[in-house]
């Protein structure tokens, strides 16, 4: 849905919607799947998160067949990304930091989820970038924010940085992360 955040609900839900909606008292509409919104509902209290106005009756699903508009993410897979490859294309990398240092796309920009609201500008907006994360679920949250600013120049890679490590996509060699106890 237009300007909504797309934080799905299998994911770290409470714990994304804490880092992306800084205020409590923000209320809320949610769009879940039939069945689920109640647990979508105990799930936002459990964090604080206790103005939820609502829910969407049918979820998406009623939504898009009301007829209103509908924002949609292009997703390409890994090979599509290897088999189009160019080192001047812009690939943002939205993990943390340590993952993001433990191994990356070679050139790629790390802006980590949580701070992407407040990176907008190092987004094109004129030429065409990737945005992708370990996995795909915090890519997609990016992803949602970023048509809300209006952007729609971007790609989202479906797998994220477990199906790019497949590929031959030149990539930083692998860094355990230290550990202390």
């Amino acid at each position: 849905m237009p300007n909504s955040i797309n934080i799905g609900l299998d994911g770290h839900f409470a714990n994304w919607v804490g880092e992306m909606i800084t205020d409590l008292n923000q209320e809320i509409v949610l769009v879940a799947d039939p069945g689920r919104e109640e647990e979508s509902i105990i799930r936002l209290s459990r964090v604080g998160f206790d103005h939820t106005t609502g829910y969407l009756q049918g979820g998406f699903e009623t939504w898009k067949n009301s007829g209103k508009k509908i924002e949609t993410v292009e997703r390409i897979t890994a090979v599509e990304l290897e088999e189009n490859y160019d080192e001047k294309l812009p690939i943002f990398d939205v993990r943390k930091n340590s993952e993001f240092e433990s191994e990356h796309i070679i050139g790629a920009i790390n802006i980590p989820l949580n701070k992407i609201s407040s990176q907008l500008e190092l987004f094109p907006r004129d030429q065409i970038f990737v945005i992708h994360c370990a996995g795909g679920y915090r890519s997609m949250i990016a992803a949602s924010i970023l048509k809300q600013n209006g952007f729609n120049n971007f790609k989202e890679i479906a797998g994220g940085f477990s199906e790019i490590k497949k590929t031959s996509i030149p990539k930083t060699s692998y860094h355990a992360q230290k550990t202390f106890l």
